[in-house]
């Protein structure tokens, strides 16, 4: 998915000095942001106060909507580098192409992982004859120094693995949870997991005490370690912790998402994640030029143009802890 601000602002995000190594409660808001022509985001990563969970760096959640009698989600084509992009759905299809030549619908509770490495561009749509509703998130996964020039790929993974407990069933959509693993392909210590409450469930989850978490509440009201959460609030937790306590307050869904605390400082700017801004300005360049990030064949409709770069250097906006 693509950030479609048209004068997006340069974030540095990564490096240690605002991760709390003790547990914490820090709720995030969204921000609402437009998305193509008929959805709208609400944009919980980056935020002023905090740029990272691990190495996920952006996170959108966006529903349940009624596209019935409209088009959904229309996503032009638009390039990334230096980062992972994971589709997540619970309602809805989502139609993925890209440059390498991938045609491939991604529906709820399956994994769609696209690993942009040094260039890759894609679109995403809702299929002609679309499911009414459209309820999900975009999530990015940051590429450590040694892996961010990789090759791209994309990969689809209709089954997932699955952990369950009393009140509860968890899908580990990458990374592990619990002994579980989930296929897709990982380059840092990291955990993202779909968690299904049931009515008065009252949980608590084992996690890493050396990775930090947060956890997105997808639909129903929960209470993450006495925190209630509406949809689309994220709690941020911090590190130390071994269990996260979850109640919910009637059916509730819920992402979990963590890792080990990203060591690397990044700039990220638009769709792209990288250590400079000299290579964001490069990558900038060589869309508008139609080089290094290949074609999308079969979307109907222009690529995305990139923004104008901003007058001053890249740098570091709002606030930082």
């Amino acid at each position: 998915m693509s950030d479609l601000d048209v004068r997006p602002e340069p974030v540095l995000c990564g490096g240690r000095d605002d991760v709390s190594a003790r547990p914490v409660r820090e709720l995030l808001r969204p921000r609402r942001v437009p998305l193509g022509e008929s959805t709208v985001v609400r944009r919980l990563l980056p935020s002023l106060g905090r740029r990272m969970v691990g190495a996920w760096c952006f996170v959108d959640h966006y529903g349940p909507d009624d596209i019935a009698d409209r088009p959904g989600m229309q996503v032009p084509p638009h390039p990334h580098i230096g980062l992972q992009t994971v589709s997540w759905l619970h309602a809805g299809e989502v139609l993925h192409r890209d440059s390498l030549g991938s045609l491939q619908t991604v529906r709820p509770k399956e994994l769609g992982l696209m690993t942009a490495g040094r260039a890759i561009a894609h679109s995403e749509e809702s299929p002609r004859g679309h499911a009414p509703l459209l309820h999900g998130a975009q999530l990015w996964v940051a590429l450590p120094d040694g892996h961010r020039h990789t090759e791209p790929a994309f990969e689809h993974h209709p089954d997932l693995p699955v952990v369950e407990g009393p009140g509860f069933s968890g899908t580990v959509i990458l990374g592990e949870l619990d002994g579980a693993i989930s296929p897709g392909t990982a380059f840092t210590p990291i955990v993202g997991a779909d968690l299904a409450l049931d009515d008065g469930a009252d949980v608590r989850l084992p996690v890493e005490p050396d990775f930090e978490y947060a956890v997105l509440t997808m639909s129903g009201i929960t209470v993450v370690d006495g925190v209630r959460l509406e949809p689309g609030s994220m709690l941020y937790l911090g590190c130390g912790r071994r269990e996260v306590p979850l109640r919910a307050e009637g059916r509730a869904g819920l992402v979990l998402l963590g890792g080990e605390p990203f060591a690397e400082k990044l700039v990220m700017w638009w769709n792209f994640v990288a250590r400079s801004g000299t290579e964001i300005a490069q990558a900038r360049a060589d869309w508008t030029s139609g080089d290094r990030f290949g074609t999308v064949h079969g979307y109907d409709g222009p690529p995305l143009p990139a923004p104008a770069m901003p007058a001053t250097p890249l740098k570091p906006r709002g606030r930082v802890r």
